[in-house]
Parts: structure tokens; sequence; C-alpha cells
């Protein structure tokens, strides 16, 4: 019998680093570490972990599943980087996959998933078994209108009474959806930006990423 996919999957959008190693339908290591600063240094490390706990090798990788968010725009940029980079070293595809997507993933369609963007607003996106809709800003007080809707997510779970949680811990619904998707023609992972970036631009452009 031939070996199942080596998948791994990890995020960086929010306070944490997240990844997972995922076999087929088996979660061989996942981890979950909040941290609200030092991404950038941490991520790297915790995926050698991952692969020494799954012990394997990066040759062994089949794909990389990453975050592309929405959330903290350091934070994305980071696990971006790393998968477009990784997947460039070890000659791999890099599926892109929104914190949108990974929380619908094992529930019923269609689900409104929520992600809290911080300053009294939200960020939602409809997705159904075929269709996905625009992901959109809102503030929290729109929310008034799900309460007779699917939603999914990881906040407002005290204002929402309907609400329910992932069905899978993010990185590896990341994983598990890099899995399916792999195969066929991706575009290279890109961050998804929905509200523009609260710092001021330094003088000197930023590095861009490519498409």
């Amino acid at each position: 019998m031939p070996p199942k996919d080596l998948i791994l999957g990890f995020d960086t959008s929010a306070a944490h680093c997240a990844a997972a190693l995922i076999s087929g339908d088996r979660v061989l290591v996942q981890k979950f570490e909040p941290m609200q600063k030092g991404q950038a240094e941490r991520l790297v490390p915790l995926l050698q972990e991952v692969m020494d706990e799954g012990g394997s090798d990066w040759s062994d990788l089949s794909a990389i599943g990453v975050g592309i968010g929405p959330g903290n725009f350091t934070g994305i940029r980071i696990s971006v980087s790393a998968a477009r980079g990784l997947a460039l070293a070890l000659d791999i595809p890099a599926v892109g996959v929104s914190g949108f997507e990974a929380q619908a993933y094992g529930q019923k369609k269609p689900v409104y998933s929520i992600i809290d963007a911080h300053r009294n607003q939200i960020y939602l996106q409809k997705i159904g078994e075929n269709t996905v809709a625009e992901p959109q800003l809102l503030a929290r007080e729109q929310k008034k209108f799900l309460k007779s809707e699917q939603v999914v997510g990881t906040s407002l779970e005290d204002s929402l009474p309907n609400i329910c949680l992932p069905a899978f811990p993010l990185a590896v619904a990341i994983a598990y959806l890099a899995a399916k998707r792999y195969r066929t023609q991706q575009a290279r992972p890109a961050p998804l930006y929905i509200r523009a970036a609260d710092a001021a631009p330094p003088r000197d452009p930023a590095p861009v990423i490519l498409p």
C-alpha cells in the first residue's frame, strides 16, 4: 500500500503559533502556543519540533498548508513567507487557507464563519457547500442578524446562542484542506487583508510578497 500524503499545516495569524502534521486522516502531531509576540523567532523551531515528533524528514512532505488570515498583519506575513520559502526549497506545493475556511471545515453548510477583528468589529464570511461569499468587516452590533443562522467561530460565544466551535484545531483544519487541494493548481499563498494596516507606512517601502 502506498504511503499516505504527509502534510504540514501552520498559522501565525493571531496571538499564537500553531502547527500540525497529518498523514491521510491521522493527526500525527499538533501544537498550539499562545503568544503576543515572538512568532517570527518561534515558528521555524516549532515546525522542526513537529517534524521531529512526527518522525519525519522535511523531504517526506507532500505539501504545506498555511493560514493566510484575516488577522494580525505581521503574523500573517510571517507564516505566508515561511510557507512560500519552504515550498520553494522543498519543491512542493504550498496552499493558502483562510481562517474562515479552517473554522468552517467539518461543519454543516451553509455556515457563517466569524473571526474577532477587535476594535468592536468582526470579520465574517458565509461559506456554502460550493459557494463562498466575499468576506466582510462588520461592527459587532451588526451580529444581530446572525441569531437565526448557523455560525462558527471562537469569539462572540457569549452573545450568539447558536454559535458553535470549530470542529478541528486551526492548524489541523489547515492541513486537511491543503491535503484536499494541493494536487490541483493553486496560486501561491498570499495574505488575506480585509482591513487596512494600523501602523503608518515606514519611510522605506516594505519588502513585497510577489504574486
